[in-house]
């Protein structure tokens, strides 16, 4: 892995110059307004990097963007992987560990995710603070490669506090809704029951998605701080629960996404 690695960065580089990104940045579901914000030099297609996963999903562009953010120099996946796309843990992080070799600092995560929290409503902001990993498969799984990371990474603190409390700040400083809580992650790609969500909630969640862990628990082993944050789209903890369809998910996200955006750029302007 680690040569293929190695050999994707080189190639980006030999297309990207003499450009060497601060900031890693992933946009989720409905989130990739931020790259109107970006000052782009360089866009990529997956499709055309060697080694590469491809997003199969139709709202998910594919799209590696390089350019400047709040005057830091950013690579951005405009479209992320899924495990339920039929990738493996190691496709899905493979391109946080080839963001590492192109120079990156810290790694900026967003995605969509349902409440399970009663005080937390759909088209609110939460600030992932630790999360709950449900997922049947773990990427680090398999022979270590000590370059990469150590063989059991410490993850007592796998999202930045200081990045936390800043965000925090920044979102109070705007008049903007933005909770701190435990972020689960689930297989997908159904919804959850009704059943399901009481579960989760009892076992420590504030919100569910089918994301964002997998890319945090590398960015870790590889020394990586991490910020994330989740536009939360729907609600799983009414007596009576709403049917959800993508297209909902999708709207409340692109309407909550300039919020994010606004924290967001604040917080690669400090950091």
């Amino acid at each position: 892995m680690l040569e293929n690695i190695q050999s994707t960065a080189q190639y980006i580089k030999s297309r990207i110059g003499d450009f060497e990104p601060e900031i890693g940045i992933i946009l989720g579901t409905g989130l990739g307004g931020l790259v109107k914000e970006i000052e782009v030099e360089k866009q990529l297609m997956y499709s055309n990097i060697p080694d590469f996963p491809i997003s199969t999903l139709e709202f998910h562009s594919g799209k590696l963007i390089f350019g400047t953010l709040a005057g830091k120099k950013v690579v951005a996946m405009q479209g992320r992987l899924h495990y339920y796309e039929g990738y493996s843990m190691q496709q899905i992080t493979f391109p946080v560990r080839v963001m590492k070799y192109l120079g990156i600092k810290s790694l900026f995560v967003s995605n969509a995710s349902g409440s399970l929290n009663s005080e937390f409503k759909k088209g609110e902001l939460m600030v992932i603070a630790d999360h709950i990993n449900l997922q049947p498969q773990n990427p680090l799984v398999g022979r270590n490669d000590n370059e990469l990371g150590p063989r059991f990474p410490d993850m007592s603190q796998p999202y930045q506090r200081t990045l936390i409390d800043k965000a925090l700040t920044i979102a109070k400083a705007n008049n903007i809704i933005c909770h701190k809580g435990v972020y689960v992650a689930v297989t997908g790609p159904n919804l959850e029951t009704k059943a399901e969500y009481n579960y989760l909630r009892i076992i420590g969640g504030d919100a569910v998605g089918m994301s964002t862990v997998p890319e945090v628990i590398v960015a870790n082993h590889m020394g990586l701080p991490v910020f994330a944050i989740s536009v939360l789209t729907d609600e799983g903890f009414n007596d009576v629960l709403e049917p959800v369809v993508v297209e909902d998910i999708i709207k409340i996200a692109e309407e909550a996404e300039p919020k994010l955006t606004l924290i967001l750029k604040e917080l690669i302007a400090g950091s």
